[in-house]
């Protein structure tokens, strides 16, 4: 069985989780651009029995445009948000997808609040970019 670790920025914030996504998205809502500090959201919803989760977290609480609360799991030390529980979904966690730090995770299959969309966010592959490393 696939086994994944996904952690903060400074490792103290840990989770790990069995098992593949149910569901794995990206979001375009304003929220997850300010949540981010990016153009959109990705995220991996796992049974939240499937999740292991080790070292402490502070919280912070969001009602989203639906109406459902989540509550956002970030690192008190580096402050990267690293999970939320939704509570319209008891049994399910949310991920979000970089902290596994893994290129070669799953790609998403579901986008939402597209209306919010950067114009370019699902073209950056086609964008003239000068590429460094």
């Amino acid at each position: 069985m696939t086994s994944r670790i996904a952690s903060c920025s400074c490792g103290r914030l840990r989770l790990t989780c069995t098992g593949d996504p149910v569901r794995i998205s990206i979001c375009h809502c304003l929220e997850c651009q300010r949540r981010t500090g990016s153009v959109f959201g990705a995220q991996a919803r796992f049974p939240r029995t499937a999740v292991a989760v080790a070292g402490r977290s502070s919280t912070w609480e969001r009602t989203g445009d639906s109406g459902g609360t989540a509550t956002f799991h970030f690192c008190p030390h580096c402050g990267a948000t690293v999970y939320w529980l939704p509570d319209t979904m008891p049994d399910f966690v949310s991920v979000a997808v970089g902290a596994f730090a893994d290129p070669h995770f799953p790609p998403p299959r579901v986008s939402v609040y597209e209306e919010r969309r950067h114009e370019w966010a699902l073209a950056a592959g086609e964008l003239p970019l000068v590429h460094e490393s």
